[in-house]
């Protein structure tokens, strides 16, 4: 009887070690994906940026060829 209580006591004992080291994976993983995603918002704000930048560029372009061309009757 008390192998029997021993072995019950050694899988509980593994059990909270298992629990204490899934713990601590969850937190880590929670502070990658915590990381991940305020690097997402960053390259968002920066891709919006870099497309609104194009956009006026590509405005101010099209003005100045359209200010350069010659009217139809030269």
């Amino acid at each position: 009887m008390s192998e029997k209580k021993e072995s019950l006591e050694q899988q509980v004992i593994d059990l909270q070690s298992q629990v204490a080291f899934q713990e601590d994976t969850i937190r880590d993983l929670d502070a990658a994906l915590a990381e991940q995603q305020r690097d997402i918002l960053l390259l968002r704000r920066q891709l919006e940026l870099l497309q609104q930048r194009q956009e006026e560029q590509t405005m101010q372009a099209t003005a100045e060829t359209s200010a350069q061309e010659k009217p139809p009757h030269y």
